[in-house]
């Protein structure tokens, strides 16, 4: 049997109420259309940055900016691989931002980390999030004002949804960081603290970890993108956490002509939860 969607979702987006069906809907979709790629595995391409891109990302991102065309038409889309094309609309103070295939380097490693992410952004903050695991059928969902959850996947029908929230800062830390992209620069922000476990995960699940109260931070002092974060970002703040540039400020979205970093970069940044955050 299929879940209704979480209780109040999209209650807060106003003419965009619909919204979130439609994301989650498209969300599982693309996952589903994924993951035979990812079960028979496939070889990758790379971008002018370097970084790489399968069939997958391609097909996933497809799918997604057609259903988003049909449910906000009047929204811009910023989608990582049209970016990476050159094909990036005007931007206001509402857009949404796509990453069809966040963890590309684990799912050519199969080892699970990978994420569909959609994000509605407003005055440079996310409200609105979903990001699916389609190997691990998770998938969260958070709006800012409505609250967070967990939704359990099995045939790409969620059959159940569990709210979720950050948990207090206990006096010994759980880290959560990147698995593909550690840094040591993370590692010296780490040694700040009393740390009692650290664990790697790849894609926008470390948000997730620290949303659903199974970590306490999650430090990224490497390279983003926009599309990269502002899905787990709405679900951690939906989830009582917050995302902090090190100077602890709220990271901000749709950062254009930015005079040192191309459009749409992210400075370092930390995930918070339970812990009140602190300038680096």
């Amino acid at each position: 049997m299929t879940a209704p969607a979480p209780p109040g979702l999209g209650r807060s987006l106003g003419s965009l109420a619909h919204l979130p069906a439609s994301c989650l809907a498209v969300a599982l979709q693309a996952g589903a259309a994924m993951l035979p790629i990812y079960l028979r595995g496939t070889d990758a391409d790379f971008k002018s940055d370097g970084s790489p891109v399968t069939e997958a990302d391609e097909l996933a991102e497809r799918m997604i900016l057609a259903a988003l065309a049909q449910a906000a038409p009047g929204v811009p889309v910023v989608a990582e691989e049209a970016a990476a094309a050159g094909r990036v609309p005007a931007t206001g103070g509402r857009f949404l931002l796509v990453d069809p295939l966040d963890g590309t380097k684990e799912f050519l490693n199969r080892n699970g980390d990978f994420t569909v992410n959609i994000a509605l952004i407003d005055s440079g903050a996310p409200v609105f999030g979903i990001v699916y695991a389609p190997a691990m059928g998770e998938i969260y969902v958070g709006e800012a004002g409505a609250g967070a959850w967990l939704g359990t996947v099995a045939e790409g029908a969620v059959t159940a949804w569990t709210a979720i929230a950050t948990r207090p800062s206990p006096s010994a830390i759980a880290v959560v960081a990147s698995r593909s992209h550690l840094t040591p620069e993370t590692r010296a922000f780490v040694a700040r603290f009393s740390v009692d476990s650290f664990v790697s995960r790849g894609s926008s699940l470390k948000f997730c970890q620290v949303a659903r109260g199974q970590a306490d931070i999650y430090p990224r002092l490497g390279r983003t993108m926009e599309w990269d974060t502002a899905a787990g970002d709405a679900v951690l703040r939906a989830a009582g956490g917050v995302v902090t540039t090190l100077d602890a400020a709220p990271l901000r979205y749709g950062k254009r002509d930015q005079a040192n970093d191309v459009d749409f970069a992210n400075p370092h940044f930390v995930a918070w939860g339970g812990l009140a955050p602190v300038a680096a």
